[in-house]
């Protein structure tokens, strides 16, 4: 292999269904308000589809704020004092219950 030669390999991501199933691994634990108060310039903000959750927790679990208030066995709910608004929630949400609403002014 020649020194400007890149060398890839397929990676496969697995999809969680719990936060149980997670491997024990350091992750970082969202400190709620670590940043300050979201104020008005979150553009946009996720919502729940209380229907469509499975009450995994994933959501709670990824959320890098930690702004996702979860008790097993409930749909959890987001503090919007706190949130951002970065979307992360709904991307690792398996049962795609979460949408990405826009701020109204």
């Amino acid at each position: 292999m020649k020194k400007d030669d890149h060398k890839t390999a397929d990676i496969t991501c697995p999809i969680y269904k719990s936060w149980r199933e997670l491997p024990h691994i350091p992750v970082s634990i969202g400190q709620k308000g670590s940043i300050g108060e979201t104020g008005d310039w979150r553009t946009f903000r996720p919502e729940i589809d209380k229907k469509q959750c499975n009450k995994c927790g994933i959501c709670y679990v990824y959320c890098p704020d930690g702004v996702i208030l979860f008790s097993e066995g409930s749909v959890p709910e987001i503090d919007y004092t706190y949130c951002k608004g970065c979307g992360i929630c709904k991307v690792k949400c398996p049962k795609k219950a979460i949408e990405m609403i826009q701020e109204r002014e």
